[in-house]
């Protein structure tokens, strides 16, 4: 058998989508509905990711829940290093017994620092030993460029993480833990009263009505202003990271042009029909020549939203396929060429089954393949 490719015109119709040129050092946008990635910039490269790698933080202490080793009402430990760490704070002190809700309430809203370091040191025993930890878990979980050196995302030389690692991680945020996702979307929070400066959410895009609800923002000097978001609009769900901003009104403005790029030029289109035949193949030995293809069940993809030009399509399969074949059995792919997208690869099936030929039409389709060999490449066809 051989690879075989059939060219095919698709009646959906579709131009490549505006051009998004973003001012982010690195972005990448993905689109959670269709697994499509509609942007990536510079997005496997390992940057200082800043607050934003709390992120994994947050990861760590959902799975730690999720396992049924902390409860929400599990107090916390504060230590001396806790309370010392400067920049976003909850403001506590040694006194306190933060609960793991107030806590995670403290990373996501508050970006506190502190309460990153009474996770990481609740969780783990210190903190180096949870950055450990942090490290292979973002491993186990596919981020390969990711190592950390602390729980909050403070300046070191060793705290990196790319656009898609941050990516992977919201998405497993939104869809493993959505009983805790919401939090994300919460405006405020003030732990006892104690920082009213610093209860409000720093995502910028909660308050434009886009359909934002999470994830996290970010800023050091070396990094930049940086942002992990979401937002839903209808069916659709992206996610998207931006990083190396020069300011936070430059983020905010990058992030809403994103997230309006992201719904606004593309859109979900039924690219197949379930039973539909799409193309034929050549069958090997059985009662029929050719049995049809189709796709199994709707496929829906996402395209870009302004139609002029057709797109571009082939069916891939190696054959002639060898009968007996059972309706249903997957023979070929449809690969779907979308511009400006990856391409969309397909199963086939068969539409009907196909029965092993008798002897007599087995004699003659091994004759006339063996006369083919004999023949020379340029001989007429007998």
């Amino acid at each position: 058998m051989k690879p075989l490719r059939l060219a095919l015109a698709l009646l959906l119709l579709s131009a490549p989508a505006q051009a998004f040129e973003t001012q982010a050092r690195a972005a990448w946008v993905y689109d959670m509905t269709t697994h499509t990635v509609l942007m990536d910039k510079d997005a496997d490269e390992p940057l200082p990711p800043a607050s934003m790698s709390k992120l994994m933080t947050i990861n760590m202490l959902f799975e730690a829940l999720r396992d049924g080793r902390v409860q929400l009402s599990t107090p916390f430990a504060v230590s001396s290093r806790a309370k010392a760490m400067q920049g976003s704070t909850m403001f506590l002190n040694e006194r306190d017994r933060p609960t793991v809700e107030e806590l995670i309430h403290g990373m996501i809203i508050n970006s506190g620092n502190d309460a990153c370091v009474v996770v990481a040191e609740g969780l783990a025993g210190t903190e180096e030993a949870f950055a450990r930890q942090m490290t292979e878990r973002a491993a186990a979980l596919g981020m390969e460029n990711s190592h950390f050196a602390n729980s909050s995302g403070w300046p070191d030389p060793n705290q990196r993480m790319s656009m898609e690692d941050l990516g992977i991680l919201a998405v497993r945020l939104i869809s493993e833990f959505p009983e805790y996702y919401p939090i994300f979307a919460q405006t405020e929070f003030d732990y006892q009263e104690r920082s009213p400066a610093n209860r409000f959410n720093r995502n910028p895009l909660l308050k434009l009505n886009i359909g934002a609800d999470g994830l996290k923002t970010g800023h050091t000097a070396e990094a930049g202003y940086g942002l992990v978001g979401s937002a839903k609009q209808g069916d659709r769900r992206i996610v998207f990271t931006i990083t190396g901003l020069p300011s936070d009104k430059a983020r905010a403005e990058e992030a809403e042009r994103i997230v309006n790029w992201a719904f606004r030029q593309f859109s979900m289109k039924t690219v197949v029909k379930s039973g539909v035949r799409i193309a034929e193949a050549d069958v090997w030995m059985g009662e029929q020549a050719r049995v049809g293809l189709v796709a199994a069940e709707d496929v829906t993809r996402l395209v870009p939203a302004l139609a002029q030009d057709t797109m571009t399509a082939e069916v891939v399969y190696s054959g002639p396929v060898k009968a007996p074949i059972t309706a249903g059995q997957k023979v070929a792919d449809l690969v779907i060429h979308i511009p400006d997208l990856p391409d969309a690869r397909i199963p086939l099936v068969a539409e009907t089954d196909v029965a092993n030929a008798g002897f007599a039409q087995r004699m003659l389709g091994a004759a006339r393949v063996l006369i083919s060999r004999a023949l020379p490449a340029d001989s007429p066809a007998s």
